[in-house]
């Protein structure tokens, strides 16, 4: 009897010292993410601005070019994007404010409702793949990250509210780097909203706009100092992007709609300068076109009839016509000329002014490497080989990104 409870004994501590050594041993071998964007963050700003954070990231990891939005250039679209892998036409964010039909909904951007609505978003978001293989997920304000996606929030996550801090933001991923190892996120998505405001306002070169570009670097500089101090620092791969970038505008470059289009052809509108989507009245669509055709610059398309490369117009959300600006141009309904100065985004992805940045450093990226251009959606597989997940299916492709780790044995 004492010989058996001794050999169970004996079997009790192996079976800890193995578990123990198992929990060490994926200790080891786990790898973090923690991915910034700085909302429309131009690819040539650190040539206009100091950024010593930014350059010392240039050298110890990598930068690309720079990284191509998807149609439209604009915030909730193509955060998404970054998030899923896939283009608006398919993952349904079409615009910042849009209709559904199928809903009888509309979704603007601050409307807390819509954004809080899983409905709207289709997709996978790389928290919701993630968790549904076993990882902790943590999102400060990540677009999409606010609604059930699949009935899925990233495992901690935050309402957005503009008012705190970006310093508060940054204390807040440490704080999760920090927890627990059986409740730490793997995957961290972290938002700042400027240099968007800031750029809208006085435009892409102006003196404000390259202060807050050097604060910006600043913060950058704070949160890889936070991240060198933990314990699981030669882990984490950190990621410094954005989602857009900036053409400057001017009152002088203003096409008022209304004095075109007649409101009787037209049952809805959507968006803002200087893109808008419109559902024509019955037989109008044909009124619309020619009536825009005399309009210099400015593209104006039935959805159905958009150029491929754009990715965009097949989503129902689309509705009949598109209307876009040429950069540097806006476009509004009635508005005073005046209310069109500073910067805009939402131009033809083509458009180097909408060019944002790329900016990668950790364990699995090579260093002092010059990568060529990438594509917004391209984040979604990189994320995906960085975490060890199966990806779901997307648009964008791990070959443009892979050259850009390390190789493995």
């Amino acid at each position: 009897m004492i010989k058996k409870l001794l050999l169970l004994f004996v079997f009790f501590l192996a079976s800890v010292f193995l578990t123990a050594l198992k929990a060490q041993d994926s200790l080891l071998k786990e790898n973090y993410v923690v991915v910034l964007s700085m909302d429309a963050f131009r690819w040539d700003y650190p040539e206009k601005a100091s950024t010593p954070n930014l350059d010392s990231i240039e050298r110890a990891g990598v930068k690309a070019i720079s990284l191509k939005p998807a149609f439209p250039t604009l915030t909730f679209p193509n955060h998404y994007s970054l998030a899923t892998g896939l283009y608006p036409d398919h993952h349904g964010i079409v615009l910042n404010n849009f209709y559904d039909d199928s809903l009888d909904a509309v979704y603007r951007i601050g409307d807390r409702a819509s954004v809080e609505d899983g409905r709207f978003y289709g997709g996978e978001p790389i928290w919701v793949t993630a968790q549904k293989q076993g990882l902790k997920t943590a999102s400060f304000y990540w677009v999409g990250s606010e609604a059930p996606v699949q009935g899925f929030h990233p495992t901690y996550w935050k309402k957005y509210d503009e008012n705190i801090s970006y310093e508060s933001r940054i204390d807040t991923v440490i704080s999760w780097l920090q927890k627990p190892i059986s409740e730490r996120p793997q995957l961290i998505m972290c938002y700042f909203d400027q240099p968007d405001g800031i750029g809208h306002k006085f435009g892409p070169g102006a003196p404000e706009v390259n202060a807050m570009i050097t604060r910006l670097d600043s913060l950058v500089g704070v949160f890889i100092n936070k991240m060198n101090q933990l314990p699981i620092a030669d882990k984490i791969n950190f990621i410094v992007l954005s989602d857009h970038g900036m053409s400057a505008t001017s009152s002088e470059r203003f096409i008022d709609l209304s004095s075109t289009i007649k409101k009787e052809w037209v049952s809805r509108s959507h968006g803002g300068n200087p893109v808008f989507i419109l559902k024509a009245k019955a037989n109008c669509s044909d009124s619309i076109l020619i009536a825009l055709s005399t309009v210099e610059n400015l593209k104006a398309w039935k959805t159905n009839e958009i150029p491929a490369r754009l990715n965009f117009g097949k989503n129902p959300r689309t509705m009949d016509i598109l209307i876009l600006a040429n950069n540097n141009w806006s476009i509004g309904w009635g508005k005073k000329r005046s209310s069109y100065t500073g910067g805009a985004h939402g131009f033809d992805n083509d458009e180097m002014d909408m060019h944002a940045i790329f900016y990668a450093l950790g364990p699995d990226f090579k260093k002092g490497y010059a990568h060529h251009q990438i594509e917004g959606v391209d984040l979604y597989p990189l994320l995906a080989k960085l975490l060890n997940l199966k990806p779901a299916v997307t648009d964008g492709k791990l070959s443009n990104t892979i050259e850009m780790l390390n190789k493995k044995d």
